[in-house]
């Protein structure tokens, strides 16, 4: 949810940044605007009231008495009058306490700590390729809507980008993480494809529209491999992962620009090598998990536990129940099978009985027949 949250703010800025530019008449004064804003952030390090620490990664990496500091921060803020005595405040985090015995020490992992790990660092590598190949695929659509003039191409791409943020907050609960990912991912290819193949044969509202729906599905594709990172990626590791993976879709944003600066004479193998990139992603994307109301993974052993599910769900035979948990069938008597029961254990002693008595006649023939051991 934080994560669609800080893409709306993201769409925001876009929208204002035209605004922004007719207010600052160079563009040197525009950049200095954005850098000022930018200072402002440095308070949210500065004032722990602003931006206080997560509760949940200080727990994930054993630092209790920071945790209960935030904690008691945080019941204050919301009005929850915790008491003035030491004694009542230690009281309120024996859960915590009995879940960790003792004093553990703080356990501090980095983004490197992904390698140890199975199936985390697999994930990781392709949610960052998908970013990548998102953000880089997106001036192969861009190119096509500058025959409307920059600043209609400019509010067009920002719609489309809020309709796939609409979008996503639609789908993603219904039909999963890893299922929208795949769609938004095939349709990003085949925009591609039609646009690299039949550019030339198609109308000139058919490119648009093309253009628009491939943009509209690209930045769905950046959107939601950021919010499915963040699901994925352990608490312990979540911040630096996140970091990676936003860097990896900075790169492919930056690749236009160098292609402009070479006077775009690569920009057919651009295009091309981004359409491969895609098609291999969505083969990449099976191999995923999904997140879908499931609980957030803290260490690495709960992020590696997570496995894909299969790809066609069906009811397999060790689902079925080996009875049937319908009505009892109207001829089932429980006390005749209870009479049986006694019954057969009656025979059962009986001939126990029968067999130690015939033991005991053989016996006494025996020494009938040989009248000889008893006189020995």
């Amino acid at each position: 949810m934080i994560t669609m949250i800080g893409g709306f703010f993201w769409l925001g800025g876009e929208l204002l940044l035209p605004g922004m530019a007719v207010l600052c008449s160079d563009w040197k004064i525009l950049q200095g605007a954005i850098t000022a804003a930018l200072f402002l952030l440095s308070s949210y390090w500065c004032c722990q009231l602003l931006f206080p620490e997560s509760p949940r990664w200080l727990l994930a990496t054993q630092q209790l008495n920071r945790c209960k500091a935030e904690l008691l921060l945080f019941s204050r803020a919301n009005g929850i009058d915790t008491g003035d005595d030491f004694a009542d405040r230690e009281n309120l985090f024996t859960e915590i306490d009995s879940f960790w015995e003792g004093f553990p020490r703080p356990r501090y992992y980095s983004f490197c700590s992904l390698f140890r790990t199975r199936l985390i660092w697999r994930n990781a590598l392709i949610l960052g390729f998908t970013a990548f190949i998102g953000c880089g695929i997106r001036p192969c659509f861009t190119r096509n809507l500058m025959v409307l003039g920059s600043s209609i191409t400019y509010f067009l791409r920002a719609g489309s980008d809020l309709l796939a943020c609409i979008f996503l907050c639609i789908t993603v609960n219904h039909w999963g993480r890893r299922a929208v990912l795949l769609l938004c991912t095939i349709l990003t290819g085949f925009c591609s494809l039609l646009l690299l193949a039949l550019t030339q044969y198609l109308f000139t509202a058919v490119t648009i529209a093309i253009s628009v729906l491939g943009s509209l599905s690209s930045h769905a594709v950046v959107m939601l491999s950021i919010f499915f990172a963040s699901e994925v990626l352990p608490t312990i590791i979540r911040g630096s992962g996140l970091g990676i993976i936003l860097g990896l879709s900075l790169l492919g944003r930056a690749s236009f620009p160098i292609i402009v600066l070479q006077q775009r004479s690569g920009f057919f193998l651009h295009h091309v090598v981004f359409s491969s990139f895609c098609i291999l992603s969505v083969l990449s994307l099976l191999l995923l998990p999904e997140t879908k109301r499931k609980g957030l993974p803290d260490s690495l052993r709960q992020g590696d536990s997570l496995r894909r599910p299969p790809l066609l769900l069906q009811a397999t035979q060790d689902a079925v129940p080996l009875l049937s948990h319908g009505k009892p069938r109207a001829d089932y008597n429980p006390d005749s099978y209870a009479r049986l029961a006694s019954s057969t254990k009656k025979m059962i002693k009986r001939n126990s009985t029968n067999g130690q008595d015939n033991k005991a006649l053989s016996n006494d023939e025996l020494d009938l027949a040989n009248p000889s051991v008893n006189y020995i």
